[in-house]
């Protein structure tokens, strides 16, 4: 059989077994908090991460996907042999795959962008040495993963703190919801709408300026809080749950007064008004869930494709290494279907821990923190930074939980996924070394 034939097959294969480690590991991400508040089954939140997951990774998986392939080291020092790349990509994604699969079978919910980028660096550096780096995108690639989870902690602490204070802690909640809630509805559908359309259609050859994209945006989010208030005013009743009179001057310092001393606690979420307050906020969980699958989708197809990107295009080119190599559309394809086949098949390992070890999670908490890490992963995606998903939604969780008193995390859980990711990066290079010899010793 002719060699570049079988390498092509070979790549393919192992490229779609990343893909299936990503969506069976880490794709429980964006919808293990839908999971554990119980705002979807398990069953409808695979069909809707499934669908949203591909969807992401084939339409805005393209500029991350450049990254992994050529951001992290100097492909040009391998111009004397390419062949040593590109089994040393193949080398990776199976070393990766493997380290992907037992940390799955222990339900340890690793960060997938760590393994790949570990596993690129300690082939280089092995077969290369350290001057194999392109170290203004390593090292901003590692800032990223610094700062990621920063900003979603940030962006989702401040968001719940305004929940808990404007609606949560009000004295009547279902007037505070449906005075706010259109808003929440403006911010998310306005975000989602954006990341959709700013340059979110290379696929299909579709570019917007943010100009129009931005006005489009604003129009349906508009459109979203202006649809969000009547049906609000619709559910109350089939609650059996007649909206509050109106606040007098003394309610509202009475209100300012409970605020005060609810912020030392929690308020009885237990009563009649916070179901309501859940209820509603259900249902943006659950489309925030989709913005992180979409995310998610978007950022680590790249770990998957990213390196056969590398591979096909010096076999295509008869050995050469080129500048610069298109992502083809039929590649995030292939990715995005096999993160999906990965999801329907492992995925419940990881949300069982995800979803219900790290904190106690209802609708509103996991809005928040869902609508923060989508936001995080998402702007890291147009800007081309394999950023870590784990990380972000970790990140997130914890700034929810900082806004309800440290007492709500679990410190534990969040101490064995820090170890977890500190073993990552070792354990995937050093299994994608082992990896390349045996590619090596078959092939050459």
């Amino acid at each position: 059989m002719d060699l570049q034939f079988t390498l092509t097959l070979l790549v393919l294969v192992i490229g779609f077994y990343m893909a299936w480690n990503i969506g069976a590991n880490d794709v429980s991400n964006a919808i293990a908090s839908s999971v554990g508040s119980g705002a979807l089954t398990w069953k409808q939140a695979v069909i809707f991460a499934a669908i949203l997951e591909f969807c992401g990774a084939y339409f805005v998986g393209e500029r991350v996907t450049k990254t992994v392939e050529r951001g992290v080291i100097n492909t040009e020092l391998f111009l004397h042999d390419p062949m040593i790349l590109v089994l040393g990509m193949c080398g990776a994604l199976l070393g990766t795959s493997l380290w992907l699969q037992i940390a799955s079978f222990f339900k340890w919910p690793v960060s997938t962008t760590h393994a790949i980028i570990g596993a690129i660096s300690g082939f280089g550096i092995f077969i290369s040495g350290w001057g194999v780096f392109r170290w203004r995108e390593v090292i901003s690639i590692i800032l990223s993963w610094v700062i990621s989870p920063v900003a979603s902690a940030l962006i989702s602490y401040l968001i719940f703190l305004f929940l808990q204070k404007k609606i949560l802690f009000a004295l009547h909640p279902i007037r505070a919801t449906k005075k706010f809630f259109p808003l929440f509805c403006f911010v998310l559908f306005t975000s989602l709408s954006l990341n959709l359309t700013f340059n979110g259609f290379s696929a299909f050859s579709l570019y917007f300026t943010f100009a129009p994209a931005l006005l489009f945006s604003l129009s349906m989010g508009g459109l979203a809080a202006l649809i969000s208030y009547p049906l609000l005013c619709y559910a109350t009743p089939l609650l059996q749950l007649s909206p509050p009179p109106k606040m007098s001057q003394e309610e509202k310092t009475l209100q300012v007064s409970i605020q005060k001393l609810l912020r030392k606690g929690p308020p009885d979420t237990t009563a009649p008004e916070y179901r309501f307050v859940e209820k509603v906020f259900l249902y943006l969980q659950i489309i925030s869930a989709g913005y992180v699958a979409f995310a998610h989708g978007a950022n680590d197809v790249s770990n998957a494709v990213g390196p056969v990107a590398a591979v096909l295009s010096i076999l295509k080119n008869g050995g050469k290494i080129s500048a610069s190599t298109s992502i083809p559309s039929w590649l995030l394809l292939l990715g995005g279907a096999g993160i999906v086949t990965g999801l329907l098949t492992w995925g419940w390992r990881i949300i069982e821990t995800v979803g219900k070890k790290i904190t106690a999670l209802t609708p509103t908490r996991g809005f928040c923190a869902e609508f923060g890490a989508a936001t995080t992963i998402l702007l890291a995606s147009k800007m081309g930074l394999p950023i870590s998903t784990t990380h972000c939604l970790v990140g997130a969780v914890l700034g929810v939980g900082l806004a309800r008193g440290i007492s709500a995390i679990n410190l534990g859980m969040i101490q064995e996924i820090v170890l977890s990711w500190m073993m990552t990066i070792p354990a995937s290079a050093f299994m994608s070394i082992i990896c390349f010899y045996l590619l090596r010793l078959l092939f050459l």
